[in-house]
């Protein structure tokens, strides 16, 4: 045999050991590693954020309609969806249409004067984010100021005092990131599921 060919052979085991090596540690070590860091540190995160009961994902929005897209009286509705029928995470997408689009300012003043009817205010009472998907489509919160918008509705369909309804509104607001960074917010589905769950005690 050829020092040539030795060589080859050498190169091609040194090779194949090393990829062996970085196969077992990068792509099963790191990830056990990693998994596990997750599972120790931030289990519900690291499991996708899961609400009480595998009712859907927190980080997810979900659409509070019936079977014909009319939104059902005693839930909080989510804002608008853009992601295949609503809220669909394997169509993730924006309308990806300008804020002079003929269409889109069609479809908000439509939504807008269909929000304002149904909770009974005027047009300019009206959120943005009522009106408006966000960018993925799949934002699971509000603004507060949509929510309290919704108490007095909520409340008369659930047969509750608003002011019930407004304080479990209000303890569901969750702050800015980092205390600065965004709005106040309330998860839709979250706020849904304790309104159900407090009838239901």
């Amino acid at each position: 045999m050829s020092s040539t060919t030795r060589t080859t052979m050498r190169t091609a085991g040194v090779a194949v050991r090393a990829m062996l090596v970085l196969t077992l540690v990068l792509g099963v070590g790191y990830t056990l590693l990693v998994t596990g860091i997750g599972q120790l540190l931030l289990p519900a995160q690291a499991n996708g954020s899961m609400l009480p009961d595998d009712r859907g994902s927190a980080l997810i929005g979900q659409s509070f309609t019936d079977a014909d897209g009319q939104a059902l009286p005693q839930y909080f509705q989510s804002r608008p969806s853009a992601a295949g029928d609503g809220y669909d995470g394997a169509a993730s997408s924006g309308s990806n249409l300008g804020p002079e689009n003929p269409d889109l300012v069609d479809t908000i003043a439509a939504r807008k004067a269909e929000i304002a009817k149904r909770e009974g205010v005027d047009p300019s009472q009206v959120p943005a984010d009522a009106v408006t998907a966000s960018g993925s489509g799949l934002d699971p919160h509000i603004s507060v100021a949509y929510a309290l918008l919704q108490v007095p509705r909520v409340a008369a369909a659930r047969d509750l005092p608003e002011d019930e309804v407004r304080a479990l509104v209000e303890s569901r607001i969750q702050g800015r990131d980092l205390g600065f960074l965004g709005e106040e917010r309330i998860n839709v589905a979250e706020l849904n599921l304790a309104l159900d769950d407090r009838e239901g005690e």
